[in-house]
């Protein structure tokens, strides 16, 4: 073994993964699917995937579904002959689709809560609920919440601790529709915020968020005295004027940690119910008064 194993490093020989999967059935590669390369909350997540894949000996294949559900069921279904495992990361797809992939590869989910299916979830609740005490405590009453995809885990959840929340504070707050978490749809939900009459913005992700703030600009109002602004997924806070008070960011520990999931599945052989939960905290900067 170890004369063979000298005389391939002598002549630069690579094994061929795909060759040794059609007989073996062990690929050595893993694919990662997530909703939109462009925004900055998945870059960390994939970068941490990618190192601790390294760590495991395996080679991780990347999808963007560009919010769309039905590319996202085109992707998984594509790696199929290639993988060995996926991980969905904020996965659009109605949970018949996912768990139709889930019977055919293993699959660990990212901010998608499906009993039954191993999966790392960042837990914004706690954190939304403190965003409100502290708009409440600045003297805040009525609050616009930029509301995620419909689809959206996420959403859903951010939304929920919202509503409690603003009760909680006798605080009226007004849910705008779904939109995709873009720099683009903050600018243009400008203007249905400010017919709100609200105060203060809580967007679903920095990247709206940080339009949001372009779109006031435009119209000459400032951030925050005319109106404060508040993120999720702490990604953009240096990069924009006034620095943005969000909820914190877990996202590359989101990746390592689904990554881990899905090596011991494909070890064990056994999918399992993991659910592991990642709190975050409100991080207070310039643009909430």
């Amino acid at each position: 073994v170890e004369r063979i194993k000298s005389a391939a490093l002598q002549l630069g020989y690579i094994p061929n993964q795909t060759a040794r999967g059609l007989s073996t059935g062990r690929y050595g590669n893993i694919a990662m699917i997530v909703p939109d390369l462009a925004n900055p909350f998945f870059p960390p997540m994939i970068r941490a995937a990618q190192d601790a894949a390294d760590q495991s000996d395996l080679c991780v294949f990347l999808g963007n579904s560009n919010e769309d559900p039905a590319q996202e069921e085109r992707l998984a279904f594509r790696f199929m002959g290639q993988v060995e495992g996926l991980i969905l990361a904020s996965s659009r797809m109605d949970e018949d689709r996912v768990r139709e992939i889930a019977a055919t590869r293993p699959v660990v989910l990212i901010n998608r809560d499906l009993p039954g299916l191993p999966r790392v979830l960042i837990d914004s609740t706690a954190a939304m609920a403190e965003a409100v005490a502290h708009l409440a405590g600045l003297g805040h009453r009525r609050v616009a919440y930029l509301s995620g995809p419909s689809a959206s885990w996420s959403d859903t959840s951010r939304r929920a601790a919202l509503i409690a929340a603003a009760e909680s504070h006798g605080i009226d707050l007004v849910v705008l529709p779904p939109c995709v978490p873009t720099y683009e749809a903050g600018v243009a939900m400008t203007d249905a915020l400010l017919e709100t009459g609200a105060t203060v913005a809580i967007a679903f992700d920095d990247l709206t968020a940080h339009g949001l703030m372009e779109g006031l600009g435009q119209r000459g109002r400032r951030v925050p005295d005319d109106i404060s602004v508040v993120g999720c997924d702490d990604v953009l806070a240096r990069l924009t004027a006034p620095p943005l008070t969000s909820i914190s960011n877990r996202s590359p520990e989101a990746g390592r940690l689904a990554v881990t999931l899905l090596h011991d599945v494909l070890r064990d052989g056994a999918s399992g119910d993991a659910r592991l939960v990642l709190p975050t905290e409100l991080v207070v900067r310039q643009s909430t008064r």
